[in-house]
């Protein structure tokens, strides 16, 4: 039997923003649920975070996350089994009261607080919640002594890529769920497997440095003990180049862009050549007419010409990768993983008071 896996869904990311959720809503209502209907899969595994604020929830996001996400689920008689993400409860030391628990009563919908074995079509998984102070003898008592080939957790593992080229400098050890044919993980939103992990990554993307990473869902084959991926095309964040070297004409320059695809989403404007300010201009025109969310512009009115096409993409990237690169540059004696650990929380937290 086959089941869907979806993971850190973050209904109410960057301040509760309705574009996000616009997007997010497309992603369900033209992927995500239509795939599982066609395919008659009749149980989603959710691995943790499915809200984003830890202390409380804004009514317009709950009304649309039970409108996108949840409705779907008891309209079509799915059933819907998650475990509890960092994001999902208040306090860091337990995770007695969490979102989930608040949030639901439903038979359809069961969502896991503490370690649990679940039997998936005579499959049995072994559910493993966000591991605290609290429930970590609990967590690995459990982890020890289940008789499951498969874990399905929310896991904090040293190595693994926290955001794409970023790993994750602390956590627990790996070679702890090595009894395991296969581990899938919620918590990273980096796509990645190492051995028997499987980091199944976000759906969507939700910051720069989530540019042109694949994004999507998981699907869980009881029998094969397999996943697939289905990739989401929808994109939030986008990169526009502009370059009028030997342009011949208007109609030229503006037949390389579909200004549409720009439409509420985050755009950064890269200038290689602007030989015509007024070309550059129109383009601009366009490209605002057409409401993106939000954009911003790199140019180099210097020494341009003479950088070459990787300089230009390096000063085109997200913030988070030029802070980590800035780090490892510093002489220092400072632990630089650490720092950069330290970058990353203030960025998203940065992020997640931005009002978009």
């Amino acid at each position: 039997m086959k089941a869907a896996i979806i993971t850190d869904t973050h209904f109410g990311v960057r301040n509760d923003s309705h574009i996000f959720l616009d997007y997010f809503e497309k992603f369900y209502t033209n992927i995500f649920f239509p795939y599982i209907l066609k395919n008659n899969i009749q149980t989603i595994f959710h691995l943790g975070d499915i809200v984003d604020r830890r202390k409380f929830i804004n009514y317009v996001t709950l009304k649309e996350f039970k409108r996108i996400f949840v409705q779907p689920c008891i309209d079509n008689n799915i059933k819907l089994v998650g475990i509890v993400g960092n994001h999902d409860i208040p306090y860091r030391n337990t995770n007695e009261v969490n979102a989930m628990n608040e949030l639901f009563n439903n038979p359809n919908i069961t969502f896991y607080s503490e370690p649990i074995e679940y039997n998936f079509s005579d499959c049995i998984i072994a559910m493993l919640p966000w591991i605290n102070n609290t429930n970590y003898d609990e967590s690995l008592n459990f982890v020890k002594n289940t008789k499951a080939q498969i874990l399905f957790g929310h896991l904090e593992l040293a190595g693994f890529e926290m955001y794409r080229g970023m790993p994750n400098p602390h956590g627990m050890q790996a070679s702890l769920f090595d009894k395991f044919d296969m581990v899938c993980s919620g918590h990273f939103h980096h796509k990645s497997s190492r051995g028997n992990i499987n980091y199944l990554g976000n759906p969507y993307e939700l910051f720069w440095n989530d540019y042109n990473d694949q994004r999507g869902f998981h699907i869980f084959d009881s029998e094969k003990r397999d996943l697939t991926f289905i990739q989401n095309p929808y994109r939030m964040f986008n990169k526009l180049w502009y370059d009028d070297f030997d342009i011949s004409s208007y109609e030229e320059i503006m037949s390389k862009y579909n200004f549409e695809e720009y439409t509420d989403t985050y755009v950064k404007v890269i200038v290689k050549n602007k030989n015509n300010p007024y070309w550059f201009d129109m383009v601009l025109d366009s490209l605002y007419k057409n409401n993106p969310a939000n954009v911003s512009i790199v140019e180099d009115n210097k020494n341009l010409d003479q950088q070459s096409e990787e300089e230009i993409i390096s000063e085109a990237e997200d913030t988070l990768t030029s802070l980590f690169k800035y780090v490892e540059k510093m002489e220092t004696k400072v632990d630089k993983q650490k720092l950069q650990q330290l970058f990353s929380n203030l960025y998203i937290e940065a992020q997640n008071t931005e009002v978009a």
